[in-house]
């Protein structure tokens, strides 16, 4: 088990590309170049990489000692109220998992979908039949089932949501994403160490120690409007928030080792650096 917090981006920076690497099979060695630890191989828009391409990507990463993820495609939808759809949602994260396998990815962040055009109580009805369907499927998989906090209020994805969720099974984990759940909030969640702690608390009850100890996590700045999330920004942004150095402090302070992974707007492996020095920083202060 880590014994201390680690930081990477999810996806490719734009100076990634900068520096002349051309191709994802890259990107363990400049992270470990950097100093970074963690990478989120992104699969958003579709799993396009073959099982070579992986394979050779995990291989890279095991040889400069990088933890990977994989995020799973936008499109998986746990609470559409179309059961073919559903069920297609089902296969989407099957073969996401086999992916993840390929990779040597420990986890699979999957986005839980709309409770917009129905009330919450359906969505998460339907939510937990078309996880426990899931479930049923891949088996005793050895790869962690994230369900993402979001950042759109008609978007299933509260705390609560995602425990209460992740409470039908062993299999299940919750990543927590503290931009979006500033920007579901319209912003000011996070005002001191305490409010960070506060989740880990809840999940350490709900959930267990381990779960909350070792989360996965996203970090970015999110600008938003009433309806909550609208873009990703950069740590350069003094608006929006949330700040990362409080969730510094609260790290330190409860001893706590979560995989942390920047998904800021082009600069993710720097933000990822500046989070990590702030976590340093924290650690050297205490």
């Amino acid at each position: 088990m880590r014994k201390q917090a680690i930081f990477g981006p999810g996806g490719n920076s734009e100076s990634f590309y900068a520096a002349g690497y051309k191709s994802t099979i890259q990107a363990p060695a400049y992270l470990a170049a950097l100093g970074l630890g963690a990478y989120e191989f992104e699969a958003g828009n579709g799993l396009n990489a073959g099982e070579k391409t992986l394979r050779a990507i995990g291989e890279e990463a095991v040889k400069y000692g990088i933890e990977l993820s994989l995020h799973t495609p936008y499109f998986i939808s746990l609470s559409g109220v179309d059961p073919e759809k559903r069920l297609k949602s089902v296969g989407y994260i099957e073969r996401s998992l086999a992916a993840a396998a390929w990779l040597g990815a420990d986890t699979i962040v999957v986005h839980c979908g709309s409770a917009a055009k129905i009330s919450r109580e359906e969505a998460m009805s339907l939510a937990k039949d078309t996880l426990t369907k899931t479930l049923e499927a891949v088996g005793d998989t050895p790869i962690h089932i994230g369900l993402e906090t979001m950042g759109k209020i008609n978007q299933l994805g509260t705390l609560d949501e995602m425990i209460e969720l992740c409470m039908l099974d062993r299999h299940l984990y919750p990543v927590v994403d503290f931009g979006h759940m500033n920007a579901r909030e319209r912003g000011g969640f996070f005002p001191d160490r305490d409010s960070y702690r506060r989740i880990f608390d809840k999940v350490a009850e709900k959930l267990g120690d381990e779960k909350a100890r070792y989360m996965h996590c996203h970090f970015s700045k999110i600008e938003f409007t009433d309806a909550g999330e609208k873009r990703h920004l950069t740590f350069a942004d003094t608006v929006y928030g949330p700040h990362f150095e409080p969730l510094a402090e609260a790290l330190v302070a409860d001893a706590l080792c979560p995989r942390i992974i920047c998904e800021s707007a082009g600069t993710m492996a720097e933000d990822a650096l500046f989070m990590q020095a702030a976590y340093n920083h924290a650690r050297g202060a205490k």
